[in-house]
């Protein structure tokens, strides 16, 4: 979907705080009511389960449990996990779990899902770690076939399942679209012929839009391989904008700076590389920031 005027349709989502601070549900839902009503297109939340920088220890709330309350609180925006790792969950129910938000919010998820990467979590929760991508790939057919509404019998190396069937069927035809969060060239060969959509986070470009074009053309390529055409995949990326008040965002590097209109151009520049859809990446994470980026979000679209 390249070549469009940069900002014409491009959607800007932006993430729901994960462990810069600890923020308890009243603010959650507050953020997510602004969000929506300041006009951005969506919320996204990440699927961690814990985190260690300089020997401390954090946590997210879980992805799930937070996207069914955001459903249940917000009306129009689209949420999705960014992304949930599908090594985490049992897939079948994985695939109920997300054919219930689904449910609840009218037919706004977007299942964003990876692999994982972080080893830690993976340990203490008591997870395998090893073939990681083998066991997304056995995971990934078993919920995009349940969530297109198939009843499913699967017998893999990691995982079983007979005669699986999501009930209450989902409303919406195909189920809720998928999204796959990774650069691996493994990854998309599994995922490409089967997703409406594509990620990557800001570390992996440098959080730099002018490394985005080349980027793009990797995934392009990627599509030509697996023999889908790049223009029938939304092509979304995760950026980083530091505000009044930074320090809390792990992995802070690049963060692109300055008043309304010079973060609005770099907007600009991301659609101009021919990206889809942004997921705002804010340090700090609150209500003032996110006040702040519908100001910047209007310069955008203006």
């Amino acid at each position: 979907m390249g070549g469009r005027t940069p900002g014409e349709a491009m959607k800007v989502g932006v993430q729901l705080p994960e462990v810069e601070r600890v923020v308890r549900w009243p603010e959650v839902a507050r953020m997510a009511r602004l969000v929506e009503d300041s006009g951005f297109d969506s919320i996204w939340v990440g699927d961690h389960l814990l985190y260690e920088e300089d020997g401390v220890r954090s946590g997210p709330w879980e992805a799930f449990t937070q996207l069914a309350a955001i459903a249940a609180v917000t009306k129009r925006v689209e949420i999705g996990p960014l992304v949930a790792a599908q090594p985490f969950h049992e897939p079948t129910i994985l695939a109920k779990q997300a054919a219930t938000v689904d449910e609840i919010s009218g037919g706004r998820l977007t299942l964003g899902l990876g692999a994982g990467w972080n080893r830690l979590e993976f340990d203490a929760f008591g997870l395998p770690y090893d073939k990681r991508v083998s066991r997304f790939a056995e995971g990934f057919e078993i919920i995009r076939r349940l969530l297109a509404g198939e009843t499913v019998t699967f017998h893999g190396d990691f995982y079983d399942v007979d005669e699986c069937v999501l009930l209450p069927p989902s409303n919406r035809p195909g189920g809720p679209p998928l999204m796959i969060g990774s650069n691996s060239e493994r990854m998309l060969s599994i995922t490409l012929p089967h997703v409406a959509s594509w990620n990557s986070w800001f570390t992996d470009f440098g959080n730099d839009p002018a490394r985005l074009p080349a980027l793009v053309a990797k995934i392009e390529e990627a599509c030509h391989l697996a023999g889908r055409d790049p223009a029938t995949l939304d092509k979304t990326v995760a950026l980083l904008f530091e505000l009044p008040g930074a320090g809390g965002r792990r992995l802070s590097r690049n963060p692109i700076q300055g008043d309304v209109e010079a973060m609005a151009e770099a907007m600009r520049q991301v659609a101009a590389a021919g990206i889809d859809g942004i997921q705002l990446v804010l340090d700090p994470i609150d209500e003032q920031s996110i006040a702040t980026m519908a100001d910047v979000l209007a310069a955008f679209r203006g």
